[in-house]
């Protein structure tokens, strides 16, 4: 059918298992230490903020790992997801490349995030915790927490970064009506906000702050453990769901991507469709060109640091190896507030070390154009945070335009921006600005990494 546009799995096609990358890598990604000792930490240091079904997925070796029956039925409530053709957008950009986008945005907080949420939620259930906290940027991962603790009978305590919770009152109240409790981050519930304030009062705070807030609250009640939204690798396993999926797909299209390309903050949307692909490059069946694509404002793969670094603001995580713009990085407010992480996935940021993918970054504006123009062509207004992956696209697919090569593009658009609709007003408005990060102010943040 060659004017097909959209690509459907049955519910009986939904992945049964989630993929961990680390067995099919060359090399094995350095461990997490501990920040006192510098040895690689134990499931002991993690105990206190995690379950241990999570902490055996976050070290485990095998290549798969089963999805519980009662998370399957969860996810059945919007998985398996639509992969579609953008031909409307091929049309508009006279290109003669295929354009895909595996749509996410069908979940019931209308992102990604479930993904994860979902199984975090199960598994602190299964062990008797009764709360979860946990910080959020643009308040979809806060909103999928508190849909997954809703479901399983968790209370949720959220730190939203001061800048989102400005611009996005409607997550605060989608998370409030799953039964959340929400503090904008940060704030004076924890001694690491208390400490951000009596230094900067006005301070539009950063995830690395969220983060440090949660964590505190974490472990210092036993009934109580942090969850987190990206970063992890047990965070990317549960992703991984999308490329399997869109795997199933692209073989029902009878095609087969040349250039994936995700936007990526923390990095769990883009491992999520990754990794499955990534797989099948390793095995050497298919050869796709891989790209993330992050802000301007905020591009630790670009221009961040390899190194050892805090997840956290407050120094109360481990030590990552990872790209990293520095712990103490705040990155500019800009309106991808999902994507305003100092640090990018340890697993990312060592396959991007291995060269197995590349990464750019682009500027705000360019994203929203490019979000405009696929509003109006594909007729779904894409998160903030997709916009950089469909910005990548369209250069992508006018590169083929000039070429006249017929290349198959795939892309993850993990989430709609119906609650990120001021985003949108201000660009429209020509209010938006580009936030490009002075190399001074790099320089000054990575001179305090550990």
């Amino acid at each position: 059918m060659t004017s097909r546009t959209k690509y459907l799995l049955d519910e009986s096609d939904l992945p049964t298992t989630w993929y961990n990358v680390i067995p099919d890598l060359p090399e094995p990604p350095p461990p997490p230490l501990h920040p006192g000792t510098r040895e690689p930490v134990g499931p002991d240091d993690l105990a206190p903020l995690f379950p241990q079904a999570l902490i055996a997925q976050e070290v485990t070796q095998d290549r798969f790992v089963d999805i519980p029956g009662e998370v399957l039925d969860v996810y059945r409530l919007w998985r398996p997801s639509p992969l579609y053709r953008a031909r409307r957008l091929e049309r508009a950009l006279g290109t003669p490349a295929r354009i895909y986008y595996k749509y996410e945005g069908v979940s019931p907080v209308g992102s990604h995030k479930p993904n994860t949420a979902v199984p975090q939620a199960f598994y602190n259930a299964a062990e008797g915790i009764r709360r979860l906290t946990t910080e959020t940027g643009a308040g979809q991962w806060g909103s999928a927490l508190a849909f997954a603790s809703a479901t399983f009978g968790l209370e949720c305590e959220v730190w939203q970064v001061r800048a989102s919770y400005d611009q996005k009152p409607y997550r605060k109240i989608m998370m409030e009506t799953f039964g959340a409790t929400v503090h904008p981050s940060p704030s004076k519930e924890t001694a690491a906000g208390r400490a951000v304030l009596e230094k900067a009062p006005d301070s539009t705070g950063s995830l690395g702050i969220a983060i440090s807030e949660a964590v505190e609250q974490a472990a210092a009640d036993p009934d109580t453990r942090y969850a987190l939204g990206s970063v992890l690798n047990h965070v990317l396993l549960h992703q991984t769901v999308i490329g399997e999926e869109a795997l199933l797909q692209f073989a029902q299209a009878g095609d087969t991507p040349d250039v994936i390309v995700g936007c990526t903050g923390g990095g769990s949307n883009f491992g999520g469709l990754a990794f499955p692909f990534l797989r099948e490059k390793l095995a050497g069946r298919i050869a796709p060109v891989i790209r993330a694509v992050e802000p301007a404002a905020c591009p630790s793969l670009t221009r961040g640091r390899y190194a050892y670094d805090f997840g956290d603001t407050a120094g109360l995580t481990p030590l990552l190896k990872m790209h990293t713009l520095g712990h103490d990085f705040i990155p500019d407010p800009i309106h991808a507030g999902g994507l305003r992480y100092h640090g990018m996935a340890p697993l990312l940021s060592h396959i991007y070390e291995l060269g197995l993918i590349e990464a750019l970054a682009v500027g705000q504006q360019e994203c929203f154009a490019a979000g405009v123009r696929f509003a109006r062509t594909e007729g779904i207004i894409p998160a903030p945070e997709p916009t950089h992956a469909l910005a990548a696209c369209v250069q992508e697919a006018l590169r083929c335009k000039e070429t006249g090569e017929e290349k198959a593009i795939l892309t993850a658009l993990c989430g709609h921006a119906h609650l990120d609709l001021p985003a949108y007003a201000a660009f429209l408005a020509g209010r938006m600005t580009d936030n490009e990060l002075p190399e001074s102010v790099l320089a000054e943040s990575l001179a305090g990494l550990p």
